[in-house]
């Protein structure tokens, strides 16, 4: 990368709720401020149907109306968004850091790496062939093209069962396949879960391939307490089998740790100054937008800390 391109104070990447809320703690700082976001501010909030444990919002709200809501308070407070999926970040020369994102580079005295994670694959014949034809990681997005249709959903915790509850109101009927014998999501979704009777659940249970030619068709299983095989037709396969991080392009720069997350500290500082890390893309993150928002706002304070101190001569 060179040294050409926008100057700014903070550069964030990713937008989701740890991303928006570092702009809006980063603008009322008066730092000047960029977000880079590949698709749109929001993250993958948006396509939550229902958000039940977020503070101030008793009834629930959608990730469609505050994920709009965060963005636009983060604007209002001067952050600017621009489209680009950073794929190289490295130090500047003259200090801070460079971010090269479709074609164009940004530099910044410090940037806030919050760009969250992507659904997990469950790395099984058919899964990829059939993604986009029966396959899918978003009830809320997908869940009207199987109207009167039989669904499976792999999975046990937090967003396998609340996506198998918006699936009841499109389906006709919905398998929840899980490997264990226990849900490890919050005990009122389980509840809702096993209450339901559109819904089946499938436990202790491994889902080996996709069934179909240019459609799902089926699932393919294994009973891993008796070892038993079997097919369960269905016409869609929602994969909720956890997130892996957004970090690819960051492994010649940080250590990761196992799972490709970021070690940071209680200010979500990262071991190289200047570069914080917030939201899930952070080692040990709770993974609830409520825990995404505080990291964002930590890592904006500290963030304006190390430019301040840089201004004064300290450092991070």
């Amino acid at each position: 990368m060179t040294d050409s391109g926008n100057a700014y104070d903070i550069i964030i990447i990713g937008g989701g709720a740890a991303g928006l809320t570092a702009g809006i703690y980063a603008g009322r700082a008066g730092m000047k401020t960029l977000m880079l976001e590949r698709l749109m501010p929001g993250g993958q909030i948006i396509n939550a149907d229902r958000i039940e444990n977020f503070p101030g919002f008793p009834d629930g709200v959608s990730g469609a109306d505050i994920g709009p809501l965060m963005q636009r308070q983060a604007t209002q407070w001067g952050m600017e968004v621009r489209l680009g999926e950073v794929d190289a970040l490295a130090p500047s020369e003259g200090g801070g850091w460079r971010a090269a994102a479709w074609g164009e580079e940004y530099r910044g005295k410090a940037v806030i790496i919050a760009g969250g994670s992507a659904p997990r694959s469950l790395g099984v014949p058919g899964e990829e062939e059939l993604y986009g034809a029966g396959v899918s990681h978003c009830a809320t997005c997908d869940g009207g093209f199987f109207a009167g249709q039989p669904v499976a959903v792999v999975g046990g915790g937090d967003s396998a069962l609340d996506e198998a509850l918006v699936l009841t109101e499109y389906a006709s009927k919905v398998t929840l396949i899980r490997r264990g014998g226990a849900f490890t999501g919050e005990r009122v979704l389980q509840d809702r879960v096993l209450a339901h009777p559109k819904i089946e659940v499938v436990s202790d249970t491994r889902v080996d391939a996709v069934i179909g030619e240019t459609q799902v068709e089926a699932v393919a299983v294994t009973n891993l307490l008796s070892g038993e095989t079997s097919r369960i037709d269905v016409s869609g396969a929602f994969i909720y089998v956890g997130l892996d991080p957004n970090t690819d392009y960051l492994r010649e720069l940080l250590s990761l740790d196992g799972g490709g997350h970021i070690p940071v500290d209680l200010n979500m500082r990262t071991a190289l100054p200047g570069l914080f890390a917030a939201g899930d893309i952070r080692q040990h993150s709770a993974a609830a937008l409520v825990s995404a928002a505080g990291d964002g706002a930590t890592a904006a304070i500290a963030a304006r800390r190390y430019i301040e101190g840089l201004a004064s001569g300290g450092s991070q």
